[in-house]
């Protein structure tokens, strides 16, 4: 056959590449209940559909015997390919090979196909799995980091960013997925931290692990660095897929909309029963979201940090929506520092991506105490109020019992053009509830009183007569509509129908200042 020798070179390098690290470390990275960087491209992607680009990449350097280790591929393997028919790239690092480590030549494969993906505008997931820097190289390999910082902030509102953390990732390795838009981790392979274990010991006299240090559920519920966790990489990769099904392939698109199964209309009796006639009792917010929500589908991100709030996307009508809701069942649903966070960072991001938002409000106030104070609930508070502000997206408000103080014109209020704003019949909008309210408007008059538990209780009567209900609200047209609980499913879905050709905007400006 012509050619024969030229044909045979081309498949040799081809199954090298495909082979990494070689059957040894494959192994070695299956006994450490990890799948391969092939391995899980192939569950991320749909079947068939990945398109490997770079295979034959290999690293430069000369030093320290690395001229004579050499594999094709250098330790990521590169491309793209479809997930539910949508165009995907991808890179997945191969910790078979070098332990994934970062090399100059690894890191222009990551910069090449990042480049193309905004080009192309479509999302970029990163499976990352790495030793971090490349040792060998030197500044080389750092200068590779910065490269890929560089283009991680560059497409940050412009096409979705997912890291899927399957393995170590330390030191410098850490900022790239932290400027992502959405962190996966697995549960007890992988972790996340900026000076591992010995250097804390060194420095701090700490003697942690690994998995105590930057495990999965630690950033997953203390540093808020993780969105989401999984238990093994197949379901970690199934997540992403899940994820990607709610959002568009770039910020010049809608999200994705599918054919409605549930009817928008559906009456939405259980709420009706859901508040509590006590106003001081607690209740799950999370019956409220999966009744409003097409199919109770409901796909809650950072559901282990500040759980005071909830986040997380939905559809209503086939149309993917951004929820935003206050948990009374944790902390009252008090907004404090993490939640803040949690809730500012979550709304610029549908904004980013034209995904529509829809706010449950249940808020007595900011949580107080010197804890906060210190912590900056002022500076924090604020990103929560400068992102509703900001946001351009339809948004949907239903309270559906307290709206208190400025708690309530940050929760997404017409004041911060808030499109439609809903209120249940039991919903308090005042500056504060009724016995701190008379506590201070009728402290004299009360002390003063023959029989100040008498006066103070006929006192509360009357604020709550005249302030703990919608009404007052409703008037002055600050909520559009008060409704019974079970019509809150249709009179969203009207809603979002008639925002879907909603345009606002911003003044013209190079970019607002967040306080940060």
């Amino acid at each position: 056959m012509a050619h024969e020798e030229t044909y045979r070179r081309l498949d040799e390098l081809r199954r090298a590449a495909k082979e990494g690290g070689g059957p040894e470390a494959v192994k070695a990275q299956h006994d450490r209940g990890k799948l391969t960087a092939r391995e899980r491209i192939d569950l991320l992607l749909d079947p068939g559909s990945f398109v490997e680009t770079d295979a034959f990449v290999a690293h430069q350097c000369r030093d320290f015997g690395m001229e004579k280790r050499r594999y094709p591929g250098d330790g990521v393997v590169t491309g793209h390919g479809l997930v539910d028919g949508r165009r995907v790239f991808v890179f997945s690092q191969d910790f078979t090979v070098f332990g994934g480590s970062l090399s100059g030549a690894n890191a222009e494969k990551i910069v090449k196909l990042m480049d193309t993906a905004m080009k192309v505008g479509a999302p970029l997931v990163g499976l990352n799995d790495s030793g971090g820097a490349r040792i060998q190289e030197g500044v080389v390999s750092l200068g590779g980091y910065a490269d890929i910082f560089l283009r991680n902030t560059l497409a940050s509102g412009v096409i979705p960013q997912i890291s899927a953390i399957l393995g170590p990732c330390a030191g410098g390795a850490v900022y790239s997925p932290a400027i992502t838009d959405f962190v996966f981790m697995v549960e007890r392979t992988s972790y996340m931290f900026v000076t591992g274990p010995n250097v804390v010991k060194t420095v701090t006299h700490e003697t942690v692990t690994s998995e105590d240090l930057g495990g999965a559920m630690v950033h997953a519920s203390k540093s808020g660095v993780c969105h989401f966790t999984a238990p093994d990489d197949a379901s970690c990769l199934l997540a992403v897929r899940t994820l990607l099904s709610y959002l568009p392939s770039n910020n010049l698109e809608d999200p994705p909309a599918t054919t409605p199964t549930d009817e928008p209309d559906r009456s939405c009796d259980k709420l009706d029963d859901l508040v509590p006639e006590d106003p001081n009792k607690p209740y799950d917010m999370k019956v409220a979201i999966r009744e409003v929500l097409d199919d109770g589908a409901f796909l809650e991100v950072h559901e282990h940090y500040a759980e005071n709030l909830i986040v997380g996307f939905g559809r209503v009508g086939g149309r993917p929506v951004g929820v935003i809701a206050n948990q009374p069942a944790v902390l009252a649903g008090c907004l404090d520092c993490a939640a803040s966070l949690k809730g500012a960072r979550f709304i610029r991001f549908c904004d980013c991506f034209n995904i529509p938002l829809l706010t449950f409000e249940d808020v007595p106030g900011f949580l107080p105490g010197t804890d906060q104070e210190w912590g900056g609930i002022i500076k924090h508070g604020a990103k929560l109020l400068f992102a509703y502000c900001e946001a351009t997206v339809p948004k949907v408000t239903v309270i559906t019992r307290k709206a208190y103080g400025g708690a309530y014109d940050v929760m997404n209020s017409k004041h911060v053009r808030g499109d439609v704003n809903l209120a249940w019949p039991m919903a308090e909008i005042a500056v504060m509830g009724p016995k701190g309210a008379v506590e201070i408007i009728f402290r004299k008059e009360i002390s003063a009183s023959g029989d100040p538990k008498a006066l103070e209780e006929q006192k509360v009567a009357d604020y709550r007569e005249k302030f703990a209900n919608p009404y007052i609200a409703a008037e002055r047209g600050y909520v559009d509509d008060v409704i019974f609980p079970r019509e809150t499913r249709a009179k969203v879905a009207r809603a979002f129908s008639m925002l879907r050709t909603k345009r606002d905007r911003n003044p013209p400006k190079k970019h607002g200042n967040i306080p940060l």
